[in-house]
């Protein structure tokens, strides 16, 4: 069977930067399911799963476009460390959760200098080229029920 809208795909994968360096992989945690069709996975590789069927390996190379976007300078903010309760005892790194007209948000602490802290709305992979590394597990028809929840259930999947 094909990868097509509709499908539940279930899938091994390890991602790397453009130093090759490993930023995730699905070892640790087991493969992941999703639903085809329903934009669960960053576009660029969705689209390279159409069509594919179980125990097909595949690379992929997704742009920042088709990834997690390009980087949005106006989800980047200076601050002082008097303006955020335990402000001096932050770390570059560090996710705090950050209120704003649009709701709660994870910004990251990207850069301290002094009593100045550069927090980072963006997703940590915006503007970065991915690359995936893909084994197909298993593909079948989602059930009425997945569709209509638009999300997998059982294993790799949702679970009540």
């Amino acid at each position: 069977m094909t990868i097509t809208t509709g499908s539940v795909v279930l899938f091994d994968y390890t991602l790397t930067d453009d130093d090759k360096e490993i930023i995730d992989s699905s070892r640790e945690e087991g493969a992941l399911a999703y639903l085809h069709g329903e934009g669960q996975i960053v576009k660029g590789l969705e689209k390279a799963m159409e069509g594919k069927k179980a125990g097909d390996t595949f690379k992929v190379r997704v742009s920042p476009e088709e990834g997690y976007g390009l980087s949005d300078p106006s989800k980047i903010a200076v601050v002082t460390t008097d303006q955020i309760e335990g402000g001096e005892e932050l770390e570059e790194g560090m996710q705090l959760e950050a209120s704003n007209e649009e709701g709660e948000q994870i910004v990251v602490v990207s850069k301290i200098e002094g009593d100045r802290i550069t927090l980072d709305g963006n997703h940590p992979l915006a503007g970065m080229t991915l690359h995936f590394d893909v084994t197909i597990r298993e593909v079948r028809t989602a059930s009425a029920e997945e569709i209509e929840h638009g999300h997998v259930h059982g294993p790799g999947g949702h679970h009540h």
